[in-house]
């Protein structure tokens, strides 16, 4: 694609110094190059209607993000290709910023850049690429990407822009030691008016506070406004929850988008850098997690074309606010659940759950596994040659379970939804091809302490999920008088062992010398470690912590660290 010489003020006859700025925070699907430019185009369309001077979207959004190992198809860098001419049409009298990979000329290096484009008058007006390239939690960036060698700023209506792309704020002065490179301080000698980023930022509970000091601190140092535009929408087990912002160069914040759903905004230049505007949105970690999940619920069945779920509901906390969730992102027509008792589950976890399912609207099918499970005592008698009772016998009824839901799944249609919180999975507190089983796993990434948080948030305006649920000491029922606690210390010591563990990254003796138990703590960590096998076998967890269980933690199978 041919790009024009950089544009200069004197080539607009308006020669505009008041610019009014539009940043669109949408909602991409991975390779939906036609939804995604629909979308675009909409937007543009919308601003050219506010007489918009210009229009910001996201980081890759033809292709959406994270493209991963698409990127290495030439058709789909084609297409991406197709949309950005069509963009480039469409920019009759608007400027457009976009995101969109290119193709590298030259032989050595990656075959291509992570690029944010300006778009004007139908011409391709300026390319910066982009230059931090991210490897690590969900990000590998540098598999793909070659890092800009260049930075440059844009003269567009009058104003100098400086344009990025996601991480290239992020590295304010230099200040994290994993780059050796700040795009904004290569741009300052050119004196841009104001900064412009385009991003694909993945949310966690602490991300969006964050983020905020990251585009204060640039403003500190810069002194000129920020116009910062997120993706939002879920990716699998990424969800990106938008938030997108403007700041003024005394470094408030002068507007941030809502989270989790698409909007347009307009400003004008003058009143941001003005200032004397601000509105943030609130950032309670329980709400956020709340509506991160149901977001990811939502995406993950709209995006491959489903409709109905179906989980196992015991009558426990987990399995409840699962239920919940379900149904406050699919609606109660579309969850079904299924009670399946056995000799040791109590009479109360029945009618907990019947009255969970009433309250929600949703359907309940009771399945008792009684007969199945001595069915299977009988038929696996002889190989067990008269041993005792154990977590053998445990796994048979969980596994029984699964195959009863798995069952009901293939039958209509219904995606199993796993309802193991990330406590148990930490420790491997649950069955593989059991309780673990489903397509995609809901409560995967919230500690058992923060579950109790979840449902007292949705109980907030009146019971729905029931009090007994909550109050009960959770169990698993898989034998008689079973307690979570017979295996496990409190949630309350155990959790925050292993926060961290998995999201600090603390040692043994870095988390004994926090006033833990020693021997607790070995113990805790060998679990974790030694279920690692578990894990790699379960379905994708919807991620709401700094660091999930997932494409962002990649912890060997076989391995010694603390065995």
């Amino acid at each position: 694609m041919t790009v024009k010489p950089e544009y200069h003020e004197g080539q607009d006859r308006q020669n505009k110094l008041c610019m009014k700025i539009a940043i669109a925070q949408l909602n991409y699907l991975v390779g939906d190059f036609e939804g995604n430019l629909k979308k675009m185009l909409e937007m543009v369309a919308r601003a050219k209607s506010e007489q918009a001077d210009l229009v910001v979207f996201g980081e890759l959004s033809t292709t959406g993000y994270p493209p991963r190992d698409f990127l290495e198809f030439r058709d789909f860098i084609r297409l991406a290709d197709e949309s950005l001419e069509q963009l480039t049409a469409a920019s009759d009298g608007i400027g457009i910023v976009v995101g969109s990979p290119t193709v590298n000329p030259v032989p050595e290096g990656k075959d291509l850049y992570n690029s944010v484009y300006l778009l004007y008058n139908r011409e391709v007006v300026f390319v910066q690429h982009k230059t931090l390239l991210p490897t690590y939690d969900i990000f590998d960036e540098y598999r793909y990407f070659e890092p800009a060698q260049t930075h440059h700023t844009v003269v567009f209506k009058g104003k100098r822009l400086a344009l990025t792309v996601c991480e290239d704020i992020w590295n304010v002065g230099n200040e994290i030691p994993l780059y050796t490179v700040c795009p904004m301080d290569k741009m300052m000698p050119e004196h841009p008016d104001l900064m412009i980023n385009v991003s694909a930022s993945p949310f966690d509970y602490k991300h969006a506070a964050d983020r905020l000091d990251v585009l204060r601190t640039n403003v500190a140092r810069y002194g000129v406004p920020l116009f910062y535009s997120n993706i939002c929408g879920a990716q699998t087990e990424i969800i990106f929850d938008g938030g997108s912002a403007v700041l003024s160069p005394d470094g408030a914040v002068y507007d941030e988008l809502p989270y989790f759903e698409e909007a347009l905004r307009c400003y004008q230049l003058d009143d941001v850098i003005k200032g004397g505007y601000q509105r943030e949105q609130e950032k309670d970690k329980i709400t956020l997690i709340h509506d991160a999940i149901i977001l990811g619920l939502k995406d993950y069945f709209g995006k491959l074309g489903l409709k109905k779920a179906v989980l196992g509901l015991s009558g426990g906390i987990d399995s409840a606010v699962t239920a919940v969730l379900a149904t406050r992102a699919l609606g109660p027509e579309n969850v079904r659940v299924v009670l399946m008792p056995s000799a040791f589950s109590s009479s109360h976890s029945v009618d907990d759950a019947k009255a969970l399912a009433e309250n929600l609207g949703i359907r309940y099918d009771i399945i008792p596994i009684s007969a199945p499970y001595d069915t299977f005592n009988t038929i696996l008698k002889e190989v067990m040659e008269g041993k005792p009772f154990d977590v053998t016998e445990e796994n048979i009824q969980a596994r029984i379970r699964g195959l009863i839901l798995m069952a009901i799944s293939n039958k209509h249609g219904n995606i199993l939804l796993n309802t193991s919180n990330k406590s148990e999975m930490a420790v491997g507190y649950g069955t593989l091809y059991g309780d673990l089983a489903g397509g995609l796993s809901v409560i995967g990434d919230v500690y058992k302490t923060d579950v109790y948080r979840l449902a007292a948030f949705i109980n907030k305006n009146g019971e729905v999920i029931p009090e007994n649920s909550i109050a009960k000491p959770p169990s698993a029922e898989l034998r008689p008088g079973q307690k979570d606690s017979d295996s496990l210390p409190d949630y309350d010591v155990l959790d925050p062992i292993l926060h961290l563990y998995i999201e600090e990254r603390f040692g043994p003796q870095e988390i004994i010398d926090k006033g833990y138990d020693e021997k607790l703590v070995r113990r805790i960590l060998r679990m974790v470690n030694t279920n690692e096998f578990k894990r790699h076998q379960t379905a994708p967890v919807i991620r709401v912590t700094p660091k999930a269980f997932g494409v962002g933690r990649r912890v060997p199978i076989v391995g010694r660290y603390l065995s």
